[in-house]
């Protein structure tokens, strides 16, 4: 049984930084890619951020270039979002996801990953 299971989420003010986690229990995320994807209320799930299972690169959302990094940890089966210089407009239900392999083309689409984390808040003061 594949679990995912994020932390690291809270209130903060603007400015501040957040560390996300992700770990990964029923396969190991190397020959997975992972994304972080997010949800504010009333709105559509997001793509944020994700890293490719093969060539190790990883991919932002124009809103979050610079300021957020996304990572793993194969040994400890982890994944990590590190947010920076947040914003109130970060402020969502943060989840990862991850997925089989996968093409570059199709890391920012929610309905290609396979697996889904429950999500942990992150609100964001001004």
């Amino acid at each position: 049984q594949v679990q995912l299971v994020e932390s690291g989420g809270g209130l903060v003010q603007s400015g501040d930084s957040l560390r996300l986690s992700c770990v990964v229990s029923g396969h190991h995320i190397s020959g997975y890619s992972m994304g972080w994807f997010r949800q504010a209320p009333g709105q559509e799930r997001e793509f944020v951020a994700a890293l490719h299972w093969s060539n190790g690169r990883t991919y932002y959302t124009d809103s979050v270039k610079g300021r957020f990094t996304i990572s793993r940890d194969n040994a400890k089966n982890t994944g990590f979002l590190q947010m920076s210089t947040l914003k109130p407009d970060d402020t969502a239900v943060y989840y990862c996801a991850t997925k089989r392999g996968g093409i570059v083309s199709d890391l920012s689409n929610h309905q290609s990953y396979d697996y889904w984390g429950q999500g942990t808040q992150v609100t964001v003061s001004s």
